[in-house]
């Protein structure tokens, strides 16, 4: 039985993963050894680096897009390892992002396990032992891609073990499954755990007695019991006994297996102390501290999460997959997507407010999770705050609150949520993540505001949007707003000129002066973004970043731009892919020139890189509609005689079933097809090609 408080306890697990991984993160590389750690940084009570941005972690890409199976396949039953192995081949651009591209063989478990699926070896086999070998198979990886898993399944720890296994199989096998097994049941079991200890036990009954990762793990007990005050001598004791001498391959699951078990003893239920104690360990720090950051964010609840852990991280995470859309992930409408899913897999009914505030393809933020924020920002935070409060709310029990601080005239301030990222909006290139907009021309966005004002001069508010390329801001409308009064903004995003917008929100301003300065506050509730866009893409106004050009995620291929187009080079197959992964009916339209080879195509409705339509020039003297499952299959084609060097305007149409290809302004082959009904567009070639594309626009 799912209990009511099990959206909080999803949404203090997912943060308390994200801050595991963030705090670890810089001292993951191997130089930084246990008593380094400790020489540089002493006793860690706080994150180590301060980003402007996290970038990308393969410790949440797998947890959120291996979670897709659940959208994709297993809909309606259990997951298999096969539909966790397609979301592997589906959502991972090749050599790029998701996870570690190590090397081949005994150095990166998952691009062995990745080239294993590309060869046509299946999961479970991909992972296993007989055909990867036992070192390469009981790497971490295990366990760092399934605390989801964990969080589908609230207290059935075993089921959630079993769904972990499963999940990790596509990759690991022996040691390295029990790890997953043991994590996610222990993150099923501390939904409602009354002790660390019992959700040490629950994750040890789902795995062999006789296993190397029990034996660990009642060892680390065994010290704890002796020694419960010092977790820098447990350690040591790991270091001497079960450390990374004993257990080959570039991160082998056992000794950090002891890492998490320490931490988990020694953090004693705290969550801070918990990811703290995994960080000054060292080894793995983010994957360890990640996965016990899950578990007792779970335990804890959301009233374990401290203010100086999540205030940096705002709600907000950035992913690496190959859709840019769904990488730019807002927390609390992701817990809301877990949390579905676990009333599914439950066969109980969600309670009404978590189904209608998930609103998929569109922005709707409610902030009726306590603390949220939904990643809102402040361009002036001297002369504003923002927090989540339960003062005031128009249709829940809580709204964002923005407190203006003695405004004078030319104290502005922007009140806004980010819609796009660029390369500069980061520090460091981990994991290597790509963007498409939240955000398009055409859409229309609505907010409920209420102006408390304590004193002063009247406030002005406008709507406003920032273009990413010039960092121009568009002020779209005036709004006046009465004192203690409910409002709603209403505006519809312009036309940006082949700019894409960044920033979406109010900004606000007095006139007030000295001596009559302006105090109070706007709370926002009901922030929504949606309907049908009409953009375009200027590649005059964009740039190559993360070794893909913007807004595009590339996978395979050479891609560059060149005298303000967008070439394309492959010597067997390539495609990139932008949009709102949920788009339905669409128009693409832009300008090819196919410089060399056969296969230059526009893609429409792509749920990853095995599923789309492709439509373009196929053969000499043909043009043709592929539809991409899993391999190609053509469901249509047509004489038409077409030349290298040549431009052509090509449009593709997909309206319900109906799927177009318009060239230079007449429909030259059409065909029908139920299989996708949404999906990203895109750009691609079958097999080799080199080929020159223009501008693009882009109309729902």
């Amino acid at each position: 039985m799912i209990l009511d408080n099990y959206l909080e306890k999803v949404y203090a697990g997912f943060l308390g993963m994200n801050i595991g991984i963030r705090i670890g993160a810089p001292v993951e590389p191997p130089a930084w050894t246990f008593d380094r750690i400790e020489k540089v940084y002493g006793d860690i009570t706080e994150y180590i680096k301060p980003y402007k941005n996290f970038a990308a972690d393969d410790d949440v890409n797998g947890p959120v897009y291996f979670l897709r199976a659940l959208n994709d396949d297993a809909i309606g039953r259990d997951i298999t390892p096969k539909d966790i192995g397609n979301t592997w081949l589906n959502y991972t651009r090749e050599n790029i992002g998701m996870f570690w591209w190590g090397g081949n063989g005994a150095i990166s478990t998952e691009q062995t396990a990745f080239s294993n699926l590309k060869n046509g070896i299946s999961a479970p086999e991909s992972g296993s032992i007989a055909v990867n070998g036992e070192i390469i198979a009981e790497q971490i990886g295990g366990q760092i891609f399934i605390d989801t898993w964990g969080l589908v399944l609230p207290n059935d720890y075993k089921k959630a073990a079993d769904f972990g296994g499963k999940a990790a199989s596509v990759s690991h096998d022996g040691n390295g499954l029990y790890g997953a097994r043991f994590m996610t049941a222990c993150i099923s079991k501390a939904f409602n755990a009354k002790s660390v200890m019992e959700i040490i036990d629950a994750g040890l009954e789902t795995i062999p007695e006789n296993s190397t990762y029990t034996k660990v793990t009642k060892d680390v007990i065994r010290f704890y019991e002796e020694n419960p005050n010092d977790f820098r001598a447990c350690m040591n004791y790991l270091i001497e006994n079960w450390g990374y001498d004993k257990y080959l391959g570039v991160c082998h699951i056992i000794p950090n297996a002891g890492v998490c078990i320490l931490s988990l003893l020694y953090g004693e239920g705290d969550l801070s102390r918990t990811v703290e104690i995994a960080t000054m360990c060292g080894w793995d720090t983010d994957c360890n501290a990640g996965n016990v950051g899950t578990i007792i964010g779970v335990y804890q609840g959301l009233d374990g999460v401290e203010d100086k852990y999540r205030k940096p991280i705002n709600d907000g995470i950035i992913l690496s997959g190959v859709s840019g859309y769904l990488n730019i992930l807002d927390v609390p409408t992701y817990a809301k997507e877990i949390a579905l899913h676990g009333y599914r897999i439950a066969n109980q009914k969600a309670p009404k407010n978590i189904v209608d505030s998930f609103r998929e393809g569109e922005i709707f933020f409610d902030f009726e999770l306590k603390g949220s924020t939904h990643n809102f920002r402040l361009s002036n935070p001297n002369k504003f705050n923002i927090k989540n409060t339960d003062v005031k709310s128009l249709t829940g029990r809580r709204s964002l609150e923005v407190m203006f601080d003695r405004l004078i005239e030319g104290n502005k301030g922007r009140v806004y949520y980010k819609t796009f990222y660029r390369r500069e909006d980061f520090d460091d290139e981990r994991y290597k993540p790509t963007f498409a907009p939240k955000l398009y021309s055409g859409q229309k966005v609505e907010l409920d505001v209420f102006l408390d004002q304590w004193e002063g001069k009247e406030i002005d508010v406008v709507s406003y949007i920032r273009k990413s390329h010039s960092k121009e801001i568009a002020i779209i409308d005036e709004h006046k707003l009465v004192n203690n009064r409910w409002q709603k903004i209403e505006f519809v995003i312009p036309e940006t000129d082949g700019d894409f917008v960044d920033e979406v929100g109010i900004e606000i301003s007095s006139k007030g002066d000295v001596l009559n300065r302006s105090l109070g506050r706007i709370f926002i509730d009901n922030f929504r973004a949606y309907g049908k866009s009409h953009y375009r893409i200027d590649f005059k106004k964009q740039s190559e970043e993360f070794l893909c050009v913007t807004p595009f995620a590339h996978n395979n291929g050479k891609w560059y731009l060149e005298n303000d187009l967008l070439i394309s080079e492959c010597d067997n197959n390539a495609s990139s892919y932008s949009g709102n992964y949920f788009t339905k009916d669409i128009s693409v339209k832009t300008t090819i020139n196919a410089l060399e080879g056969m296969s230059h195509n526009l893609i429409v409705r792509a749920q990853g890189i095995m599923r789309g339509y492709y439509l373009g020039f196929s053969d000499k003297n043909e043009i043709a509609i592929y539809k991409n499952d899993f391999g190609f299959e053509k469901i249509a084609s047509a004489e038409f005689v077409w030349k290298n060097n040549k431009e052509y305007e090509l449009m593709a149409k997909a309206i319900g079933d109906k799927l177009s290809l318009i060239i230079d302004g007449k429909v030259c082959l059409e065909c029908r097809d139920e299989s996708y009904d949404y999906g990203m567009f895109g750009i691609g070639s079958i097999e080799k090609s080199k080929t020159k594309y223009g501008n693009f626009e882009i109309v729902e």
